[in-house]
């Protein structure tokens, strides 16, 4: 993509998307994500009313008088977007891509954070980790990521979530919140999703095409596998073929909320006909209220 024409959709993203952050996302963000970060602050004297769990023993055997640890907020907490580039989200029926529509979910969630005075980082995945910016703070450092999430192209075809998650434990070892932005076509990364839930706050963004749900009843027609690059003619007119592929949808739909929600991560899922604001608004709203 030529330089000028780049520029201008970062450009256009940029203000499109630092608005919502601004006037609907940082306050929502705060709620949601900043009370779950606390730190050690200090020990001081146990006073009536103080919760039990935080009786600082070893303090208290020295002393001979009970005391308390005391936590303060996180000033800064890092936000980690790991972000599907496979073929499959180059795809989309409705208003938008599912990749455009991650693109600026992207960008509400990393404006949001650094208006709340957190880093961002960046992890690019297909069937491989494709590309690992490291968190930083700025809107230079967003504009950056902006620009990769347009322009940037993998050289891997599918989608491996469980190795990304591998990827990511390995690599982010202080607690984080943790995006994943896919359409989940994957399964079977149930278990590094429960090492990666215990250690940071997860939360799977699944973007999901009306299309992809059901197949119309055209009869004849070509079809392209985007990740595997196949091409073949599929009869739509047979039932049967078309109520294998609503079932295999449904089956990773599934398997999708049930592992996140099994291993204590947060899922919400966004379609591409309908609006991500009002998804991610009702997401982090539930999130408050269950703090």
């Amino acid at each position: 993509m030529e330089t000028s024409e780049l520029l201008k959709k970062v450009r256009k993203i940029e203000i499109k998307t630092k608005g919502l952050s601004k006037h609907l996302f940082s306050g929502e963000y705060h709620s949601a994500f900043k009370g779950r970060g606390m730190s050690f602050s200090e020990v001081r004297d146990y006073q009536f009313g103080d919760d039990v769990r935080n009786i600082d023993w070893n303090v208290t055997a020295r002393t001979g008088n009970p005391h308390v640890k005391i936590f303060e907020e996180e000033r800064e907490l890092t936000v980690m977007l790991l972000i599907d580039m496979s073929q499959s989200s180059f795809f989309g029926t409705a208003h938008q891509l599912k990749n455009e529509i991650m693109t600026e979910i992207c960008a509400v969630l990393a404006f949001s954070a650094i208006n709340n005075n957190d880093k961002v980082g960046v992890l690019f995945f297909s069937n491989k980790a494709e590309k690992f910016i490291p968190p930083k703070k700025g809107r230079q450092h967003i504009l950056r990521i902006i620009r990769e999430l347009i322009d940037f192209e993998p050289e891997g075809r599918g989608t491996d979530i469980g190795l990304t998650l591998q990827y990511f434990n390995n690599m982010i070892k202080k607690r984080s919140i943790c995006f994943i932005l896919s359409d989940f076509l994957s399964m079977g990364y149930e278990s590094p999703l429960r090492i990666a839930a215990r250690r940071h706050d997860v939360v799977g963004i699944n973007i999901i095409d009306p299309r992809e749900e059901g197949l119309p009843d055209v009869g004849l027609i070509r079809a392209h596998d985007a990740e595997s690059g196949e091409i073949r003619w599929i009869d739509t007119s047979s039932k049967r073929l078309r109520e294998d592929y609503a079932r295999w949808h449904q089956e990773h739909l599934a398997y999708f909320v049930s592992t996140f929600r099994k291993t204590g991560a947060g899922a919400v899922n966004i379609r591409t006909d309908e609006s991500y604001v009002n998804a991610l608004l009702k997401f982090f709203q539930q999130r408050s209220s269950h703090l």
